[in-house]
């Protein structure tokens, strides 16, 4: 049968094309043409060709999928686990105003504590994996005035929709 002892812990997608490769190879042990393989596996001819040259000088292992590795994490270990941390000496002790921590905030004090510069998008992925929410900030004027802006509302407002009202009518 397939190849029955694939570990069940490999992602879905190395999975099935590794189980595609190895009933690729079943098929031509039980004699079928390349071309056919190819239809009944879904790749192409060339594919099939490079499969079974693979199982043939390198042994059937060669055809285990194998993990991407990526690239490396600048960030060690115990260097994510600080990050926490440092966060909750807030943002004032930084020198931030107002204590919100932004995405563009975390990356500066990532990039002051250890040297590395990530993107603010891998701060919010890094910030989600920590199970910390960067926050955003209210944008609003320093010198805003709540109180008019009630009585406008309530006064200035109404009393231009009235008009607008009034003008409607034929």
């Amino acid at each position: 049968m397939l190849n029955q002892d694939m570990p069940k812990d490999k992602p879905p997608t190395t999975a099935w094309k590794e189980l595609r490769r190895f009933r690729a190879l079943e098929l031509k042990r039980n004699g079928w043409r390349q071309q056919y393989i190819a239809t009944a596996v879904g790749v192409t001819k060339g594919a099939v060709s490079h499969w079974i040259a693979v199982a043939r000088t390198q042994g059937e292992a060669a055809l285990r999928a194998r993990p991407h590795s990526g690239r490396p994490a600048e960030l060690l270990p115990a260097e994510k686990r600080l990050i926490p941390e440092l966060l909750s000496y807030g943002a004032d002790a930084y020198g931030f105003r107002g204590e919100v921590w932004t995405c563009p905030r975390v990356r500066k004090v990532i990039e002051w504590a250890f040297g590395v510069s990530y993107h603010k998008s891998h701060v919010a992925r890094l910030l989600k994996e920590l199970q910390w929410t960067p926050q955003l900030p209210l944008e609003r004027a320093t010198q805003r005035d709540e109180a008019a802006i009630a009585r406008w509302r309530t006064e200035v407002w109404a009393e231009l929709k009235k008009r607008r009202a009034w003008n409607a009518e034929p």
